[in-house]
């Protein structure tokens, strides 16, 4: 048998292939991005709660020459058609309350052959105000029409800024997600700001950032895209009669939940406040956080058509960033009754009216903002 006489050939062709499919995956994996199809899923008919009338929110307008735009003030009934905003309605105030909303859906067992559970959420809430023990370190910003107000304060915490949006909606149509360039895949991306603009939102704060993982329930406004489970993992689920609740993946299906008229599905976390408690403890973090102090975006819920969008800034030398702990209180203190964590560090931005209003960091410490896979935001 002949000898090999040149090995170091064989040697230097290996390496530059295993190189090059090294780099194929690296690039496959967070670069190149693979669009599944357009903005469209498995659809579930749904109708969606309106917050009027009965509601547990008094959304009815009390005229006033002067705008009320205060964190207790509500919106009113839904609209007929689009609406050209106007000057803002002084608003009543949600009645207070003592008790803490149920927020665990009931299950109960599918008629149909499939083993996974129906959850048929069965939450009861008691309107409660918004308590702000935080004094606000800017004038506030607004919005206000006849279906959706908004009043953003920004507070100075933890060594920190920290943007909060105080929504009420008439209906829970106003309040939507969108994927970046309309198209549900693999590292499609987009800034927040370019995604707000195109789909005419009034507020916007980036989302889970769905696209840089293969696994994870997605469900946006009623469609169903992934169904692939990331295991034991906590997802927060928005119903259509706009109560939160939290899921684990391992106990439901993603076809199950959306035939429970689940309306909107994030898979990211943790679950920062549950039954208006914090959730987590002082040293929890994020798996991919490399510190505790980081920009932050999360969602919560004070009672159905009132909401809370928060975004803390960090990693400047003007803001440190909260921990998940942190986050937690301040979220609790706010009134939050349900709080999720969603996809922060540099992706954590905030949008209204036409502009960033956060300073989002990317790439290391340079204020800029990040493409990210989607938004969550409010508008028609």
């Amino acid at each position: 048998m002949q000898i090999m006489k040149f090995p170091k050939y064989y040697n230097i062709i290996f390496y530059i292939l295993l190189m090059g499919f090294t780099a194929f995956l690296l690039l496959d994996t967070y670069v190149i991005p693979r669009e599944y199809g357009d903005d469209k899923g498995s659809e579930h008919g749904m109708e969606l709660a309106s917050f009027g009338g009965e509601g547990p929110a008094d959304l009815s307008p009390v005229p006033n020459d002067t705008p009320d735009l205060t964190p207790e003030a509500v919106a009113d009934e839904a609209p007929t058609s689009t609406p050209t905003p106007t000057s803002a309605p002084t608003l009543t105030q949600a009645p207070t309350s003592t008790s803490a909303p149920t927020l665990t859906p009931s299950s109960t067992p599918s008629p149909s052959p499939s083993p996974s559970p129906t959850f048929t959420p069965t939450p009861t809430f008691t309107p409660t105000p918004t308590s702000v023990p935080y004094p606000t370190v800017a004038a506030p910003m607004s919005y206000a029409d006849e279906n959706i107000e908004i009043t953003i304060n920004t507070y100075r915490e933890y060594d920190s800024y920290i943007y909060v949006a105080d929504v009420k909606i008439a209906s829970l149509e106003y309040l939507k997600t969108a994927f970046a360039k309309g198209k549900y895949g693999k590292n499609v991306t987009q800034k927040t700001s370019t995604m707000a603009a195109n789909n005419n939102a009034i507020l916007a704060i980036n989302g889970d950032y769905y696209g840089s993982q293969e696994r994870g329930y997605v469900l946006r406004n009623g469609m169903l895209y992934r169904e692939k489970s990331a295991g034991n993992h906590e997802d927060l689920v928005i119903w259509a009669d706009g109560s939160f609740s939290v899921i684990d993946e391992d106990s439901v299906s993603a076809a199950a939940l959306a035939d429970s008229d689940a309306y909107q599905l994030f898979c990211f976390g943790p679950a920062l406040v549950l039954n208006g408690q914090v959730n987590v403890e002082s040293d929890a973090e994020v798996a991919k956080a490399t510190k505790s102090g980081n920009p932050r975006t999360c969602i919560g819920i004070v009672e159905p058509g009132h909401y809370l969008f928060i975004v803390s800034d960090g990693r400047t030398d003007e803001s440190h960033g909260l921990s998940l702990y942190e986050l937690a209180c301040f979220a609790s203190d706010l009134g939050a009754e349900v709080c999720y964590n969603l996809d922060g560090g540099g992706s954590s931005t905030m949008y209204f009216n036409g502009e960033v209003i956060n300073k989002p960091v990317a790439y290391g410490h340079t204020i800029v903002e990040r493409n990210v896979s989607d938004i969550i935001y409010i508008g028609y």
